[in-house]
Formats: C-alpha cells, structure tokens, sequence
C-alpha cells in the first residue's frame, strides 16, 4: 500500500493504484485524480462516477460496462446508442478501470473492463 498528497490530504491506494478506502473520496480527490490522468470531467464523466459509487455501495462490487450501459446509457447518450466504445471513449486510459480509479473504488471488476 502506498500513501499520497491529492486534494490536500494523505490517501491510501492499494497495488492497482486504487483508492484504499472507499469513504475517503470525494468530489475534489475525484477531480484531482482526474486531472492527474489529463481527463476533465464532464456531465457525462460525473453521471459514470456517482452511479460506479452508488453500485459500489449497494453491491460491494463495481458494475459491468454492460451494466453502466443499460443502466444510464441514455442519460450519457440521448440522441445515439452508448455503447462499450462510448464508454471507453470518456475513459480513454483504461475504461472502467480508470472510471472506477477515479470514482474511488477500491477495486474493479476485471473480467469485464
């Protein structure tokens, strides 16, 4: 486990770079890890990264891309199909294993990111 400065506080990551507590993040850290990977966080991102904590917190396990898709696609895309590629495409370094960096989750689901 590693420790690091991000949005004035010291935060646990786990090996994968994850956030070690789930009850540590926030708005600021999500928007500082963001920025840390050269993403500015849109609607879009934001409507990803409450409905991965809300999941998160209900489950104790991240959701499928396939889940997030049927789940919110709509929102993120009203006018064409979201889809994987769409989701990929807000999360370009990595998908939902970014997504679910940036959203706090101490892990994610691999078999599916």
């Amino acid at each position: 486990m590693s420790t690091m400065q991000i949005a004035g506080r010291d935060l646990a990551f786990n090996k994968q770079r994850l956030l070690a507590n789930f009850d540590d993040w926030s708005m600021s850290v999500a928007e500082a890890l963001a920025e840390d990977e050269g993403l500015v966080l849109s609607e879009c991102h934001w409507k990803i990264i409450h409905f991965l904590r809300e999941y998160y917190d209900a489950h104790e396990m991240p959701p499928s891309p396939r889940v997030i898709v049927k789940a919110i696609g709509t929102e993120l895309s009203a006018h064409v199909p979201c889809t994987r590629k769409h989701l990929e495409g807000l999360f370009p370094n990595g998908g939902c294993k970014q997504a679910c960096r940036i959203a706090g989750l101490p892990r994610y689901y691999c078999h599916s990111c």
